[in-house]
């Protein structure tokens, strides 16, 4: 198949190089000439995995239009608060028969809406809704890159799509499971993030072990209670998108979302640390995003409200675990 991936950093590179180990080829869209030209000529990324060799099957494109040539599947893999721009310029040059995946995680600001929602709504009269899907999962660039073990999820509102997905990503070292509860695979996407966010913070704040258990399964209640109200199954939070992203993301060094909170659980401030980082920490945005979307619902996500007054108030770290841990005494209450 010709498969046309929008963006090249990290994420975007690795599934080109799996894609066109499949012998697929794969037309990578970046934005940066340097970085086509060093994939053409020496087909590395000078910028995004540089020490990974990239197959001869995948070419890179300044031009959108370059890129998006005879392609069957288009691979939206550039940063959730990008999607909606990219949507918009890829929209007319769509024939209509393109199979859509997104494999960025985020919740847009103001709209409220998932990747793939942000992608229907944008494409809606060029692509059919049921062509649209997911591709989600503990799944960090750089292992993936290195053929280590990695098992995700595809999703789609049409079981169709989805084993199209699974089958186009499927390798030895690839394992694709379907999972047809696209909202739930979404939420736990983005909520993962904020949460991993938080696991930083205690982790750069030397809180232990103890907290790092409590963290992610009283995060997990949170995105079970937030999915659920959106109509997800219950189910999928204790899967691939759910505990196991979530897992990953809260321990992992890869973890650009951890990274972020560790430094802030260190002493530095925010906005350093986003002044020195090239690569998009996506939990940054989502938790503005999801913090308003819960209080629009009246939803309770007292680690995600935390994180937020870290991140946008100036509330020191300190300050948010003494708040959470004197909370009013509940019962344990999953959702």
């Amino acid at each position: 198949m010709k498969i046309s991936v929008i963006g090249a950093g990290s994420w975007g590179t690795a599934l080109s190089m799996l894609l066109a180990e499949k012998k697929h080829d794969v037309r990578l869209w970046a934005r940066e000439p340097e970085v086509v030209e060093s994939i053409n000529n020496e087909h590395r990324n000078c910028v995004y995995l540089t020490e990974v060799d990239l197959p001869e099957k995948v070419t890179a494109w300044t031009e959108l239009g370059d890129a998006l040539k005879g392609a069957d599947v288009v691979v939206f893999a550039t940063p959730s608060h990008t999607i909606r721009k990219m949507a918009g310029e890829v929209r007319p040059l769509l024939k209509g028969t393109e199979r859509i995946v997104t494999v960025s995680k985020g919740i847009e600001m103001d709209t409220f809406m998932t990747m793939s929602q942000v992608l229907s709504q944008v494409l809606d009269g060029a692509i059919s809704d049921d062509y649209i899907g997911v591709l989600s999962g503990p799944s960090h660039a750089e292992e993936v890159s290195r053929h280590m073990p990695t098992t995700v999820v595809s999703s789609s509102n049409s079981k169709q799509t989805a084993l199209i997905i699974q089958e186009l990503f499927m390798t030895p070292r690839f394992r694709v499971y379907v999972n047809r509860d696209i909202i739930g695979v979404e939420v736990s996407g983005a909520v993962k993030n904020i949460l991993a966010i938080a696991a930083g913070i205690g982790d750069g704040a030397d809180l232990g072990d103890n907290a790092k258990a409590a963290l992610i399964t009283r995060g997990l209640a949170e995105m079970r209670r937030l999915g659920i109200k959106l109509g997800a199954s219950q189910e999928t939070f204790a899967g691939l998108t759910g505990v196991g992203d979530l897992i990953v993301t809260c321990t992992s060094r890869h973890s650009r979302n951890r990274n972020v909170g560790y430094r802030i659980g260190k002493g530095e401030k925010m906005k350093d640390i986003t002044h020195s980082m090239k690569m998009v920490a996506e939990g940054v945005k989502t938790t503005r995003s999801v913090y308003l979307w819960a209080k629009s619902l009246n939803i309770d996500m007292p680690i995600t409200e935390k994180v937020y007054q870290v991140l946008f108030e100036d509330l020191s770290p300190e300050k948010a675990v003494h708040q959470l841990m004197t909370r009013d005494p509940k019962e344990e209450i999953i959702f």
